[in-house]
C-alpha cells in the first residue's frame, strides 16, 4: 500500500501530541510524522529535558537537533565525542543508532528534534530571520517544514494556509510544483526534505 502524500497544513503548538520517549526518560511533543503510524520516513518533534538522559536508538535514521529554549545542552556519545549545544540556536547532526545522552548544562532544555530514514531523504535545516516575505517551493520530490522560533507569519491567499505564531510549524508539500509565500517578522527553521534519488 502507498502512502498519501504529505498535504499542506499549519500545526498549532498548542496541539502538538505530548507523549513519552521511546525508553521513558523523557518527554517529546510530537509535531507531524509521515506517513503516519509506526513506520515514518520523517518525523518533527520537540523534545523536553530536564535531567541527564539517553536518547532512544533509531536505527537507519539521521537526526538533527536544535536547541530552542535553555542555557545549553551537552550531548555525551558513547565513543567519547562530547558535543556542547549553546542557545541561541545551536544544533549537531548524528546518526539515529549513536549512544548518546543528553545533559542539560544548566536547567531544562527545549530542543526540536528533526529525524529521516537516510536511505530515502537528504535533509537539510536552515535558521533564517523572516523580516518580510519569503518563498518556498515544493513539488513530488521535495517538502519543506517550518518552525516559527519566534515571531509570526501569514502566508498569502493563494497559499491557503492560516498564520503561524510563535512555537507553531507548517508543512508545505505538493504533488507537482506548488508556490508557498510567508510574510512576517521573526526567527523560522526551514527544513528541506528531498527524496533521494536511486542509484
Amino acid at each position: 500500500m502507498v502512502a498519501d502524500p504529505p498535504r499542506p497544513q499549519v500545526l498549532p503548538a498548542n496541539e502538538h501530541c505530548r507523549e513519552r520517549w521511546r525508553n521513558g526518560l523523557g518527554w517529546t511533543r510530537q509535531i507531524v510524522a509521515w506517513p503516519g503510524g509506526g513506520r515514518w520516513d520523517w518525523r518533527l518533534s520537540v523534545a523536553e529535558i530536564e535531567k541527564a538522559a539517553a536518547y532512544s536508538p533509531f536505527p537507519g535514521i539521521d537526526r538533527e537537533q536544535v536547541l530552542l529554549e535553555g542555557q545549553g545542552l551537552r550531548l555525551r556519545f558513547d565513543d567519547g565525542r562530547t558535543v556542547e549545544l549553546h542557545s541561541p540556536g545551536g544544533r549537531a547532526r548524528f546518526a539515529g543508532e549513536d549512544a548518546v545522552a543528553g545533559e542539560p548544562v544548566d536547567g531544562r532544555v527545549v530542543a526540536l528534534n528533526l529525524m529521516w530514514r537516510r536511505d530515502m531523504i537528504d535533509a537539510e535545516v536552515l535558521h533564517r530571520p523572516l523580516v518580510g516575505p519569503m518563498l518556498f517551493f515544493a513539488d513530488e520530490e521535495e517538502t519543506w517544514l517550518l518552525f516559527m522560533r519566534s515571531g509570526q507569519g501569514r502566508f498569502d491567499a493563494a497559499s491557503g494556509l492560516p498564520a503561524m505564531a510563535q512555537g507553531d510549524a507548517a508543512v508545505l508539500a505538493a504533488p507537482a510544483r506548488r508556490r508557498f509565500l510567508l510574510d512576517g517578522g521573526g526567527e523560522l527553521l526551514a527544513m528541506r526534505l528531498r527524496l533521494r534519488t536511486p542509484g
